[in-house]
């Protein structure tokens, strides 16, 4: 069941959200050569208890971590580790979700250790164009299934290709709420979109083939292949006139 958000409900995700955005954005003067990805976990939860966010991720099935940071061919998941140290060319997304008097907010932000590989570059661009374009076309009375053609014919244009077996989901009081917004599929179908519909949005993109695989430690989720992964996210709410993302600084 589809849950609508009222006002006040809003209200709490967009603090969060914008909460989570500030941190996001701190975070990008930690990505160098020699950090090790739990020290970067390590800011983020710090974080997240300044701004009065609760760590969703921390506990959720036993997961022991703030955020997930995911390194190249992994696509999501990516545990922080004292082992894991960033070096020049890595392909770096953190996904963390933040909850603000009860109601949570979602996101994932992409950046580059050092200069770029040019097809992590263009990677990245396009799910970010993907996000970008699949938010901008939010509005009520449109069908889910849109958001997920949108995202498919902009990320199988470029030649890349599109996670199947992992999808963006409604938010709200839980992380997980209905409903699934796969980055796939025909438009036209599913749920009719009204306002009050809080959706985290999140391309998952492959260089190469789309099949993914979980690793041994139950979470971090690579390439089956291994080329590399882009995956981007934002919380957004369906209004009146269009949609607010509410994981995006004001």
């Amino acid at each position: 069941m589809i849950v609508l958000k009222n006002k006040v409900e809003i209200d709490k995700m967009r603090v969060a959200g914008q909460a989570l955005a500030s941190i996001m954005k701190d975070v990008s003067s930690l990505i160098s050569p020699g950090v090790i990805t739990s020290e970067i976990d390590n800011f983020i939860e710090s974080s997240m208890i300044k701004a009065d966010l609760v760590p969703v991720c921390k506990g959720y099935c036993g997961y022991k971590h703030a955020s997930c940071i995911s390194l190249n061919d992994t696509v999501i998941h990516g545990i922080p580790s004292d082992q894991i140290i960033l070096k020049s060319g890595d392909f770096v997304k953190i996904d963390v979700v933040g909850s603000y008097k009860g109601y949570c907010a979602d996101l994932t932000r992409y950046f580059f250790v050092g200069e770029p590989r040019k097809n992590a570059l263009k990677l990245a661009e396009v799910a970010q164009r993907a996000l970008d374009v699949a938010i901008a076309s939010i509005k009520p009375g449109m069908h889910l299934s849109d958001i997920s053609s949108i995202i498919q014919n902009e990320v199988e244009s470029a030649g890349f290709g599109v996670v199947r077996n992992f999808a963006g989901h409604g938010i709200g009081k839980s992380l997980h709420e209905d409903p699934e917004v796969p980055n796939f599929g025909k438009p036209g179908r599913g749920p009719i979109l009204e306002p009050g519909v809080t959706l985290a949005i999140e391309p998952m993109i492959t260089e190469r083939d789309y099949a993914v695989k979980v690793m041994d430690d139950g979470w971090t989720v690579k390439t089956v292949d291994g080329g590399l992964a882009a995956h981007v996210e934002d919380t957004v709410v369906v209004l009146e006139d269009g949609v607010e993302v509410l994981t995006r600084l004001n």
